[in-house]
């Protein structure tokens, strides 16, 4: 990892544990002002890499992933912002140069360097926007199917295609749990994790209702359908055990055989495990293991990380209530609309972003809307803009 020295010339996008306008450097940035603590990562990272060393450190190996895990996210924060700072000295050099000798090739490659960097920009405000308590974690996500039939099931497939699709364009990877094939075409509902630097981070902004108006090819008449579908993310906790305790009376838990595609035992005995949280009715389940017991542990794992995402939703809700604020009630409210016809358009309702390239929205490029809902996040989350709303 190479570290950038301070130099009094240049002029740095963050200073190291200060906050700063974006607004110099990216004029499309609408974050006013955004936090990127350098000193502390470096010191955190000291911390991770002496622990790596310890000699007992794979004697509990949860643990250790967890280390090594954290070393590796950290160090590509630094990789990033010292590759930034590299890049944004050289170009000041380049333009010291250029003013000097009047010399319009090294002008224009300055003006190339400064388009290269604004983009590099809005990637690090990102970065300084996903700074939550779990935002860091892998996420697990539930796709339903909504109001619609036939329509709805097949949008719910189209969801979970798109997710995937953006998935692997980030190059993280997903692990499939159970997906429940619909009665004539898509799916009823689909959970899967999603393993990757920052997953939960991203893939919170896609929570909510998704909705889908397009000619149904399920119509003999080509008349127009409105369905819906609705995504569920929730983080993976490493010590959820501990902090979400259940009883054994709170649980129905059900077995049955695999559907789709298995061999060897997947689809030939009943290892498929449903549980059902009685208090909440909250429904897990888990198809895609070889055994029952396997497939078990990943439900309850399951069953767990949301019944603790449904804790800390109860304690946001005291809070609004105590603010006075009005929340937006999950189903029934779609967060976003992919209008097929009579026009093409992609538009979230949260932050007014909006894009007419749907199909390049269905096919995973999510980044858009994701960055904009991190932006529009953080200006709900900012003290000085709730007491102007």
């Amino acid at each position: 990892m190479r570290t950038v020295p301070s130099r009094a010339k240049a002029t740095s996008p963050w200073p190291l544990t200060t906050a700063t306008s974006c607004a110099s450097t990216a004029p499309s940035c609408t974050t006013s002002r955004s936090t990127f603590d350098i000193v502390g990562k470096r010191v955190r990272l000291a911390e991770l890499q002496k622990r790596a060393t310890a000699p007992d450190l794979w004697d509990d190996q949860a643990t250790a992933q967890k280390v090594m895990a954290d070393m590796s996210s950290i160090e590509t924060d630094l990789r990033s912002y010292d590759d930034f700072a590299q890049a944004l000295e050289d170009l000041e050099v380049l333009n010291e140069l250029a003013r000097d000798e009047d010399d319009d090739a090294t002008a224009g490659e300055v003006a190339a360097g400064i388009t290269r960097l604004r983009d590099e920009l809005a990637q690090l405000e990102v970065l300084v926007l996903l700074g939550g308590e779990h935002d860091a974690r892998d996420a697990i996500v539930t796709v339903h199917a909504g109001a619609g039939g036939t329509d709805s099931q097949d949008w719910a497939q189209m969801l979970e295609r798109m997710l995937l699709r953006w998935v692997e364009r980030r190059g993280f990877r997903a692990d499939l749990h159970d997906e429940q094939e619909g009665e004539e075409a898509g799916i009823r509902s689909a959970t899967f994790t999603v393993h990757g630097t920052r997953a939960y981070g991203l893939l919170k902004a896609e929570r909510g209702v998704h909705r889908l108006v397009r000619i149904s090819p399920f119509d003999s008449q080509s008349r127009r359908h409105t369905a819906f579908a609705s995504v569920d993310v929730v983080p993976v906790l490493e010590e959820v055990d501990e902090d979400v305790p259940i009883a054994d009376d709170d649980l129905r838990i059900d077995v049955y055989r695999s559907s789709g595609p298995g061999g060897q035992g997947v689809n030939t005995t009943d290892s498929a495990v449903r549980i059902t949280h009685l208090p909440t009715g909250i429904v897990v389940s888990c198809q895609n293991e070889r055994s029952q017991l396997q497939n078990r542990a990943t439900a309850m794992t399951l069953l767990k990380a949301k019944l603790a995402e449904l804790e800390r939703a109860r304690r946001a809700d005291e809070l609004d209530d105590l603010r006075g604020e009005q929340r937006d009630v999950a189903w029934g409210s779609q967060i976003r609309s992919y209008v097929l016809h009579p026009y093409q358009m992609v538009k979230d309702h949260r932050t007014d972003y909006e894009t007419g390239n749907t199909s390049a929205v269905l096919d995973g490029d999510l980044d858009g809307a994701i960055d904009a809902y991190l932006q529009w996040q953080a200006r709900r989350n900012r003290p000085e803009e709730q007491a102007r709303a």
